[in-house]
């Protein structure tokens, strides 16, 4: 497993932007699968993107597809979800997560909870309409 630590969030008016940042505390973190879910109350947690470790094969949800994008500085261990065009459905607790070595994006495939070993404290995105 690994630490990770989030930041960013917040709240914003729709039609904004926000980054969501993920920090590992591990200089190897570029071994790692990466992902961001997020939940509502009442709902289940959903994947919103992940990428394969050592590919840019990346997943988007096709509610966010052309408005998020998640991208990794290896250099400094960080995993980031940029996120653009924020609509109020958006409103969520986002949570980040990690696996070692995880190469579950693929053709016709949603990437799964359960298939992370590590996860961050998660931060609430808020978007006002």
């Amino acid at each position: 497993q690994v630490q990770l630590e989030q930041s960013g969030g917040g709240l914003v008016q729709a039609g904004g932007s926000l980054r969501l940042s993920c920090a590992s505390s591990l200089r190897t973190f570029s071994t790692f699968g990466v992902a961001w879910f997020r939940q509502t109350p009442g709902k289940e947690r959903e994947p919103v993107a992940a990428q394969n470790w050592g590919e840019g094969n990346t997943y988007y949800a096709d509610s966010v597809k052309g408005r998020f994008s998640l991208s990794r500085d290896n250099a400094k261990n960080t995993v980031y979800l940029q996120m653009n065009s924020l609509k109020p459905e958006d409103t969520a607790i986002y949570y980040c997560a990690a696996s070692r070595l995880l190469t579950n994006v693929r053709d016709g495939a949603t990437p799964q909870g359960h298939e992370y070993s590590s996860w961050g404290q998660g931060t609430q995105v808020t978007v006002s309409s």
